[in-house]
């Protein structure tokens, strides 16, 4: 099962890198968004905390790009490790670094998702180390 985990994420992620659209079927409709990069701004829940989220998260960059270049099987959760740079937008810093994602399935859908600014945190978020 965790290969098709695998899988699974990965066709949602790269869909959404490439046409920046939600398949919001495969969304648990409790789903959670735990953002690790920005401790101040609490959880996100349903498809409305999901879009708001995203929403927020795209509003701080006046151009950003993620490109996976790992997904690691992790039982019920896979994680995404993605090369990111963007450039704030109010600030025009240039970012480029390595982000990871956990996405956590539920009901065969994805029912959590954490969002890491390192692939190390991510590995221990879930008991495993690199």
């Amino acid at each position: 099962m965790s290969q098709e985990n695998v899988d699974f994420v990965r066709l949602r992620f790269e869909r959404f890198i490439a046409t920046g659209e939600v398949d919001w079927d495969t969304l648990h409709e409790d789903v959670e968004v735990y953002d690790h990069d920005i401790p101040d701004r609490g959880d996100y829940r349903g498809h409305p905390g999901f879009g708001l989220w995203l929403r927020e998260w795209g509003a701080a960059w006046a151009e950003w790009s993620l490109e996976p270049e790992e997904f690691i099987d992790a039982g019920d959760r896979v994680i995404i490790v993605a090369h990111m740079r963007a450039k704030g937008r109010g600030s025009g810093v240039e970012v480029d670094r390595q982000d990871a994602l956990v996405y956590e399935l539920r009901d065969s859908k994805i029912g959590r998702v954490d969002y890491y600014n390192n692939k190390v945190q991510a590995l221990e978020a879930v008991g495993l180390s690199e």
